[in-house]
């Protein structure tokens, strides 16, 4: 069941917005986002946040000046996804731009297949057998959960840094120094930024502390600004909540990127999803570089993705983009077979009698169990976990859920009520990880439905779609469209997503996937997509949509992607 339900705004604040300078339309989205005036919704880097509030951060940047000073051997310990990807950019090249030798610094990021996330005992050991040998390490989207692999750096005489915004556990690694705005005690007012942000902010403190030594009296003081275009990058793709702080770092990497300053790698990666680069948004970041780089993670070694966003050269960023959009290929094949398997075994079940979801197979892919279990997650409104086996005794799980339920609170509960079957979990609300004894998989199951049960109420269970309501005749414009896409939006700050009734002129199935439609109202024909719906749909519909550009042939249109429709039936308004 799904209601479609309108967003209020304050009136107040969309007229305030309307007399700085913002589309009627415009100021009416932002006030309905909380946005108060036109101060607000500036993004501008004056705005940002002092790395001060964060805990440690001075400590931190006092040891990495020590290092760069002593021309120590860094090396960035990094995370397998698109967070973790450019967090290790952001620090290799931070690094070198804050003066350490190109040759000090190195990078090291765990094959998820052999090693599993983060610092382990096993990567630690990995790393003080490379040549030359680190004197430090610095993790990057991970280590809080690194007790045991900060504990073996130790004993083998390497320190370590761990940069992270995971929420961490009861005990904590014995590490040189933790910088995470979710630690106890760390007052900094923006607990939702990226692992790159963490970095990124890593980076602007040690600069201050090197200018206190007198680094830049006889020279210009590096410009870290040039790496916005991967902390955006970062930002977006891990889906944090876009705050007040970590829109002003979205926006400004996304105006370095319209403006052509970027990376070789994010230009390559771009141009092979056909991406314009001038105009790009949240909505190219997240749903064509992002994936493309995660697709090295998700299937082979994420070192390819980082290599990509490390170097200089146009051609050598080309040639890789092109491997990895191949990857991004075959792992869209992989899902789709995965997809479909899944819907045989739910076939048989009536999920709507169900409060969840749990899924395995013996061929299912590792790497894109996470992908597969959003997919169902989205269609059917329940918390989902998508296993894939690890080995002969245990599956891997990846699990998504839906607001209202806790996932990792409930995986804990099922820790609580049936201790033998989880070997390790951890996650957040919406989001989570784990691993199970493969032999006592219905009973994981059918603990992990009295899990959910137990703790939720039964109307998180109807999907409920928010919507800016219905748009007039006049704001249908590819100039609002490009209005809309020039704003930050995202995780915790919308999209803007519109409802409204429509006849169908047309509507055929693309690929066995996707509906394809042209829809007429009173005020014109529009023509529409509905990704991951493959039914046609009776006339006249009542959809929620956002609205796209829809560049073919030279010519510019509006296009509706979407999100929700139903048929409307005489007699119902």
């Amino acid at each position: 069941m799904t209601d479609i339900v309108q967003r209020g705004f304050d009136t107040v604040a969309a007229d305030t917005l309307q007399a700085s300078g913002y589309s009627a339309l415009l100021a009416r989205l932002l006030a309905a986002r909380g946005v108060q005036d036109g101060e607000d919704a500036e993004l501008s880097i004056k705005q940002l946040l002092a790395p001060a509030g964060l805990r440690n951060i001075e400590h931190t940047a006092h040891h990495i000046a020590d290092a760069i000073a002593a021309r120590h051997h860094i090396t960035i310990i990094a995370d397998y996804d698109c967070d973790g990807a450019t967090a290790c950019a952001v620090a290799v090249r931070g690094l070198k731009l804050l003066g350490a030798l190109s040759e000090c610094v190195n990078f090291l990021v765990p094959n998820r297949f052999d090693y599993g996330y983060g610092l382990s005992p096993e990567i630690v050991e990995l790393a003080a057998y490379q040549h030359p040998k680190p004197d430090l390490l610095i993790t990057v989207d991970n280590g809080m959960a690194s007790i045991d692999g900060v504990a073996r750096a130790n004993q083998l005489g390497v320190n370590v840094i761990i940069t992270d915004h995971h929420l961490p556990a009861d005990e904590l690694p014995n590490a040189l120094s933790i910088v995470n705005p979710n630690q106890v005690g760390c007052d900094f007012e923006s607990k939702h930024l990226a692992g790159v942000g963490v970095m990124f902010y890593v980076l602007i403190a040690t600069r201050a502390e090197l200018r206190k030594r007198g680094a830049y009296a006889d020279k210009p003081e590096p410009n870290l600004s040039e790496l916005l275009d991967l902390v955006a990058l970062g930002t977006v793709a891990d889906v944090v909540k876009l705050d007040h702080n970590n829109r002003i770092l979205v926006a400004q990497g996304l105006q370095r990127i319209r403006a052509g300053k970027m990376c070789a790698g994010i230009r390559a990666l771009l141009k092979i999803a056909g991406r314009d680069g001038s105009k790009a948004s949240t909505f190219d970041l997240g749903f064509a570089v992002g994936p493309r780089l995660n697709a090295a993670g998700r299937l082979d070694d994420m070192t390819l993705g980082i290599r990509c966003l490390l170097t200089d050269s146009d051609s050598e960023a080309e040639h890789i983009a092109n491997e990895l959009n191949d990857m991004n290929n075959e792992r869209k094949q992989i899902e789709k077979q995965m997809r479909e398997e899944a819907e045989i075994n739910l076939s048989a079940l009536k999920v709507d009698a169900h409060n969840s979801i749990c899924v395995v197979h013996e061929e299912f892919h590792q790497g894109v169990i996470g992908i597969v279990a959003g997919r169902l997650k989205e269609k059917y409104h329940r918390p989902t976990i998508v296993f894939a086996p690890d080995g002969k005794e245990f599956l891997k799980g990846s699990g998504r859920s839906i607001a209202g339920i806790h996932l990792r609170d409930v995986l804990d509960w099922v820790n609580k009520h049936a201790p033998d079957t989880i070997v390790k979990f951890g996650g957040h609300a919406m989001a989570a990880g784990l691993t199970i004894v493969a032999t006592q998989y219905e009973l994981f199951k059918n603990t992990f439905e009295q899990a959910v049960l137990a703790m939720s109420e039964p109307d998180v269970f109807i999907k409920q779609i928010t919507t800016d309501g219905e748009l007039l005749p006049a704001d249908m414009t590819v100039e609002n469209i490009d209005a809309i896409n020039a704003q930050v939006w995202g995780q915790g700050f919308a999209p803007p997503l519109f409802e409204g009734e429509f006849e169908i002129v047309e509507q055929r199935v693309l690929k066995d996937a996707h509906l394809k439609l042209t829809l007429r109202n009173p005020h014109g024909t529009y023509s529409a997509i509905w990704f991951f719906h493959a039914t046609e749909l009776d006339s006249p519909i009542h959809c929620a949509y956002q609205m796209q550009r829809n560049d073919w042939n030279g010519k510019t249109s509006v296009q509706l992607l979407i999100e929700y429709a139903h048929s409307i039936h005489h007699g119902e308004h």
